[in-house]
């Protein structure tokens, strides 16, 4: 079987903002559609912080990794890691039982920040407002190491607070 593809999937506002005090801040319905579609049956890796924000249980039909400097932390139905570096062997050991062809990073910001740099594909939500009052932050793409290949612009629907673009990036090969 062919290594797994190491995807990041972010919502982020155009100033870069992707949480508030431990939440998103906006309700994107349309957004939740498209993160389960591509996330269901993958492994995903989260940090804590990010996992316990979400209910603090695994979202349904995804295996999980968790990232945390606590050795203390466990929670049952999840695997944890101290890096990731070992939560992404730990998600690919679970893509070959699954037979996943992608493994999903799903935040949060510190854990973002040093994915972008192995990441093979970024799915970005970007959220068409600025956020004031944010205090988690989305690294710039670079456009020298990754190639927007979609982009569809969605208005926002009724359970939306603002319309978004669902952009695909792939990054850019060395012979590029």
């Amino acid at each position: 079987m062919t290594k797994p593809t190491l995807a990041v999937i972010v919502a982020v506002s155009r100033n870069g903002v992707i949480g508030r005090e431990g939440e998103m801040p906006w309700r994107l319905s349309t957004d939740l559609k498209r993160f389960k579609a591509l996330t269901l049956g993958k492994p995903v890796i989260v940090g804590r912080k990010t996992f316990e924000s979400f209910g603090g249980r695994p979202l349904p039909g995804r295996p999980h990794v968790i990232i945390t400097r606590n050795r203390e932390f466990s929670f049952d139905g999840v695997e944890v890691a101290e890096s990731l570096r070992d939560a992404i062997r730990r998600a690919e050991h679970k893509a070959a039982e699954t037979g996943a062809d992608s493994i999903y990073v799903l935040g949060g910001g510190q854990i973002y920040a040093e994915a972008i740099g192995i990441a093979d594909t970024l799915y970005v939500t970007h959220v068409e407002t600025e956020i004031s009052d944010g205090d988690t932050f989305f690294p710039a793409i670079d456009p020298s190491a990754f190639e927007l290949i979609k982009e569809v612009f969605v208005p926002a629907g009724e359970k939306d607070n603002y319309p978004t673009r669902f952009a695909t990036y792939r990054r850019r090969s060395a012979a590029n």
